[in-house]
């Protein structure tokens, strides 16, 4: 079940591929790659190089924030990224559980140098071990901790070479009316709470005030492609719909299937496993054959529908405790019930509920 490197292995591929053909690489660019690859927007190598393909994605990903489209990765694109989309490489030390384009960035610069880490944004167990192997290996202190002697290390300082001119989205004005909420507002304007939030510096928790005038980001409408139609949005939407039909809490299921794949269906582990929820092919003939009594499309909304569809069934089985269903999840059902969780798996379940704060 678990993204075993794979991804890694990939991005190792590509930055020699890169090397070798003379590419100048920008490491703060992988973390741009990375999270627009969570938007869906990106499909192409991690590679910190700025081509055709991410540039194609940072000019789509204005246009769909209404941004000014210049292909340029800017502040206010940045920001706009969200959780993805900041701090910029330098700017924090980076401990367990942070989150973010620094540590997409840490992810690839490790990778680079030879230590196999997955490539998700986030300082899961598996990264900061690599970060220990890279500190050992450099004689600096191994504690897992990246801060400024780790970073001199690995050659980067803290210098951002990124261009930082702000760009203002197009605006609408709405008037708070009777009832409103700033969820119902969001999703009319097929926005974010979190925008309308930030955007006119309003605290989502307090009420809403009867005629308050809110600026609104503009909506535009995107037309799905070929090419899309297995991004990371699609995937959140798949995410969504089954955690709901099978009464998952939807930041849990989110969190796993980052963790397993960083939205993927295209990743296939060392050990067979697949997709999006990197499922092997006995746990999906079991959720077919056992648990639903149909076959499933073998695309990212089946592979969302399966994986949630076997992880309510641990959940039931564990008398819906999340944390020995997420052992079962990633070190067998059998395994957990006969000896408990390793401590592999309580590692693996801490970064699961760690990430799932932030989706």
């Amino acid at each position: 079940m678990r993204f075993r490197l794979a991804f890694a292995v990939a991005l190792a591929a590509a930055c020699s591929a890169a090397a070798s053909a003379g590419a100048a690489l920008n490491p703060q660019h992988a973390g741009l790659q990375v999270a627009l690859r969570a938007q869906g927007l990106y499909l192409g190598p991690i590679d910190a190089i700025i081509g055709p393909k991410t540039v194609a994605a940072v000019r789509a990903f204005q246009r769909v924030h209404n941004l000014k489209v210049t292909g340029i990765a800017d502040l206010g694109k940045r920001r706009e990224l969200g959780p993805l989309g900041t701090p910029l490489f330098g700017s924090r030390t980076l401990s367990r559980g942070k989150f973010g384009w620094d540590v997409a960035v840490l992810q690839f610069l490790l990778v680079k140098h030879g230590v196999r880490v997955p490539v998700n944004a986030y300082m899961d167990t598996p990264t900061v071990r690599g970060v220990k192997r890279y500190q050992a290996v450099m004689h600096l202190r191994a504690d897992g901790i990246a801060g400024p002697a780790t970073f001199a290390a690995l050659g980067l300082q803290t210098h951002v070479p990124v261009k930082t001119v702000q760009q203002s989205p197009s605006l609408l004005r709405y008037v708070v009316r009777p009832g409103d909420s700033l969820t119902a507002i969001a999703r009319k304007h097929r926005t974010t709470l979190s925008k309308i939030a930030r955007l006119n510096r309003i605290d989502p928790a307090k009420p809403l005030l009867i005629g308050v005038k809110l600026r609104i980001p503009a909506a535009v409408h995107v037309v799905p492609t070929a090419a899309s139609a297995t991004n990371a949005a699609t995937v959140r939407d798949s995410l969504d719909h089954w955690s709901a039909h099978y009464g998952i809490d939807r930041s849990l299921a989110r969190a796993l299937a980052w963790m397993e794949s960083g939205y993927n269906n295209t990743v296939v582990s060392n050990v067979g496993a697949q997709g999006v929820m990197q499922l092997l092919p006995t746990t999906w003939d079991y959720v077919e054959n056992v648990l639903i009594g149909h076959s499933v499309a073998h695309d990212a909304d089946g592979n969302v529908h399966v994986g949630m569809a076997y992880l309510n069934h641990l959940l039931h089985a564990f008398g819906d405790d999340v944390h020995l269903a997420l052992a079962g999840w990633y070190q067998g059902e059998r395994s957990v019930k006969a000896r408990g969780p390793y401590k592999v798996s309580k590692a693996f379940i801490a970064d699961v509920l760690a990430l799932k704060q932030r989706m």
